[in-house]
């Protein structure tokens, strides 16, 4: 089967150590493609889970195994950390091995286009309202998932492909809507005043691709609850992509496992 090649992968939120992280599908994606530039904007490994609760399942290793396999295949990979694996920013502007990390960078398509790359966390405090409603959020946001997980497992019972009820529930909350509307701003803002065609970040799990004020914002999701990444092809185009979408197409998604257990679930 011939791989998908792509000129630049972005991917963020993966959240390798908690139990919500879809690794399974995550390394289903990578081993069915090749990539020239692999950027992983922030939240690769949940370094906050895992001080509450250890958790390295074998499909999590083998996600970080793949991930460095690609950068020693000739992938270049380039790290930007976010919140939650917040101790690698330090190391910015250094390389461990052929990973290099940057907090941020401009990236310039085939096209001409360039775009500001980051995690996106730098703007939590044009964001949230105060300590209070970030926290009702954060466990809100737990409790959500939890809902997820659980739907989820009852759609494998039925032999069910996999949905984002997390999804589903955060597009129909108001509050959920207006956060994800300043922090979109808020990054836009930030490509315009550093006179950028666009801005290319993750952080909030949520997907999308819009025109906001004459700057490109593009979101590139998450391995939580969408399963999403963005892919630009060798002309320059950049798009989303929904794995599960594309393999319930060819009727070929890979089945939800039960995770190898290392050690008690967070």
């Amino acid at each position: 089967m011939k791989k998908t090649h792509y000129r630049t992968l972005w991917l963020s939120d993966i959240h390798l150590g908690n139990r919500d992280c879809k690794a399974e599908y995550l390394l289903s994606f990578l081993n069915n493609i090749t990539v020239d530039t692999l950027y992983l904007v922030g939240d690769i490994v949940d370094m906050w889970q895992m001080t509450k609760q250890f958790r390295w399942p074998k499909t999590h290793n083998q996600v970080m195994h793949r991930l460095m396999q690609m950068g020693q295949e000739g992938t270049r990979v380039v790290y930007l950390p976010g919140n939650h694996d917040e101790p690698i920013q330090s190391y910015s502007g250094m390389a461990f091995g052929d990973i290099e990390i940057e907090r941020q960078l401009v990236h310039t398509t085939a096209q001409g286009k360039r775009y500001l790359v980051l995690h996106g966390d730098q703007f939590d405090g044009e964001v949230t309202m105060g300590k209070f409603h970030a926290w009702i959020g954060d466990k809100g946001y737990d409790l959500l998932l939890f809902l997820n997980r659980e739907c989820n497992r009852f759609r494998s019972w039925r032999k069910r492909e996999y949905w984002s009820l997390a999804g589903y529930i955060k597009k129909h909350i108001k509050g959920a809507n207006e956060a994800i509307a300043r922090y979109r701003e808020a990054c836009c803002q930030r490509a315009a005043e550093m006179q950028l065609d666009g801005v290319i970040c993750g952080h909030i799990h949520h997907p999308e691709s819009s025109m906001e004020k004459g700057i490109h914002y593009i979101n590139d999701g998450d391995w939580v609850e969408n399963c999403s990444a963005l892919g630009e092809d060798m002309e320059g185009n950049l798009s989303l992509i929904y794995y599960l979408e594309e393999m319930e197409s060819t009727n070929n998604v890979t089945p939800i496992k039960a995770k190898a257990s290392t050690s008690k679930a967070a």
